[in-house]
């Protein structure tokens, strides 16, 4: 019985990027949630992982075959200021899994105890933040995100000290890696430009093997990043999602979203939303994402500009090329999906114009945002009951704008719309009240939730409530946590 065949080339080819570290063993680890479709995905052994052998390595009680574990070293800008050792403070990565088309995948537990990176930590995660994780990368997922993954999570039989006891888990995540901007920030921070080309030549190899042979080869790295990080915001941004905390260490090199500690979906949509705790300053308002994934792409610039160019001025001149080419890519992305979600045919000039009097309808009324697009796919069959729909969720009159969108409504769009604009999403509300029943010991209205936001652009019959916004009086106060 195999119980995970791993691959270790992060911890073989890159000596000096992590340290090996062994979880930290747990008294009683048992199996909460498994992901029998990853599972099938990668090409794993879903009663092997199941077992009792399988639970103690999802656990981090004991190491497969083939394992090294190694807690990787990154760096990163917090809240823009910057950390220069920062490092997997509650994570290993086991190893790689390859899957039958050759896509390699990382296989790290979150929540296994301290390593040499925790700064104070005490390297445990609370079932609460594990649960959020699973569910939130679930939910991204169905909704077509690029997202990390979560194999399982498990129980660990002992309680961890946050804002009370709290009951332990470990969760076991999914990545085309964890390569992060603040990795290579880290190696150029010490002017260590051995290893920061190694890892470039690695990330290159992993992510955008066609790039080798390209004429500048990091500076392709930097393009192919710029890309992928304009792309997933611009997904984000279409869905009300609100990452939280956008600090450079949770930035990854694959374009996946990585780290849902204080995340969520906003209702009522306002630009300047803020949840997080720790976001006092609103730094990663959900209007604010665009802007700081290119400040964030800025950071991975700089810290590549000594391979792009000897000449440093050069350099500078070529990753600022690359950098002015990001919001054309943001813009270009977020329109696309706009037009996507409000059912036009083509391309004309004034959609951009649209699809932002729309939004600022929404902002003016505080219309929830979801709600919004469902309502408008409803009414693109143009029915009186679908346009009526539409209009009851504004205090003022939105009939010209209605009329200027149906001018522009592509046919029989109702079915296409329905398809890009969910019904479910996991509302706030609706997460706080599976995480504090789960913690109690209850995990059906999780089970329901979960099984809810992965099917999102289906009506669910009986399921109605799940589409409904949080009440005015939740969200005024509501506020999310890294939880970790």
């Amino acid at each position: 019985m195999t119980l995970l065949d791993l691959d270790n080339t992060y911890a073989s080819q890159l000596e000096g990027f992590g340290v090996p570290w062994e979880p930290t063993e747990v008294p009683s680890p048992a199996l909460l949630l498994f992901n029998t479709d990853l599972a099938a995905s990668l090409g794993l052994d879903d009663d092997a992982l199941r077992s009792g052998a399988g639970v103690d390595v999802l656990a981090g009680a004991a190491a497969p075959e083939g394992a090294s574990p190694i807690a990787q070293v990154y760096a990163g800008h917090q809240f823009g200021g910057f950390s220069p050792q920062l490092g997997d403070g509650r994570a290993v990565l086991l190893g790689e899994v390859v899957d039958a088309t050759g896509e390699r995948f990382d296989i790290a537990l979150k929540g296994s105890g301290r390593t040499p990176f925790s700064r104070g930590g005490d390297g445990k995660a609370a079932l609460g933040p594990v649960l959020r994780e699973y569910l939130m990368g679930e939910a991204m997922h169905a909704l077509g995100v690029p997202t990390t993954r979560a194999l399982a999570a498990v129980t660990t039989g002992e309680m961890v000290r946050r804002e009370g006891m709290l009951p332990g888990a470990v969760l076991t995540r999914v990545a085309s890696s964890h390569l992060r901007v603040g990795t290579f920030q880290f190696f150029a921070a010490r002017g260590d430009l051995a290893r920061l080309r190694q890892l470039t030549d690695y990330a290159i190899e992993r992510h955008d093997p066609e790039l080798t042979s390209a004429d500048n080869p990091p500076l392709a790295l930097l393009d192919a990043v710029i890309s992928r990080q304009a792309s997933l915001i611009a997904s984000w941004m279409n869905l009300g999602f609100i990452h939280g905390v956008m600090n450079t260490d949770n930035v990854t090199i694959s374009g996946e979203t990585i780290d849902y500690g204080p995340c969520a979906f906003m209702d009522v949509y306002d630009p300047a939303t803020v949840f997080s705790s720790i976001d006092t300053g609103g730094r990663y308002a959900h209007g604010n994402q665009p802007s700081i994934g290119l400040w964030n792409m800025a950071r991975l610039a700089e810290a590549l500009l000594p391979l792009i160019d000897d000449d440093q001025e050069r350099a500078v001149a070529l990753a600022t090329g690359s950098l002015d080419r990001y919001e054309g890519l943001y813009d270009a992305a977020w329109l696309a999906g706009m037009r996507a979600k409000l059912g036009l045919d083509g391309e004309v000039v004034g959609d951009r114009h649209l699809a932002d009097d729309w939004l600022e309808l929404l902002h003016r009324d505080r219309v929830d945002f979801n709600t919004a697009f469902r309502r408008l796919a409803d009414a693109a069959d143009g029915s009186l009951h679908g346009r009526v729909g539409v209009t009851s969720l504004f205090e003022a009159p939105i009939g010209d704008w209605l009329d200027r969108w149906t001018a522009r409504l592509a046919p029989d769009a109702s079915s296409s719309m329905r398809s890009v604009n969910p019904l479910y999403v996991p509302r706030n509300h609706l997460v706080e009240e599976a995480l504090t029943a789960a913690t109690a010991g209850d995990m059906a209205p999780f089970h329901e939730l979960l099984d809810v936001v992965t099917g999102p652009f289906v009506e669910q019959p009986g399921r109605e409530g799940f589409a409904v916004p949080a009440p005015d009086g939740f969200t005024a106060g509501y506020r999310t946590f890294c939880g970790t």
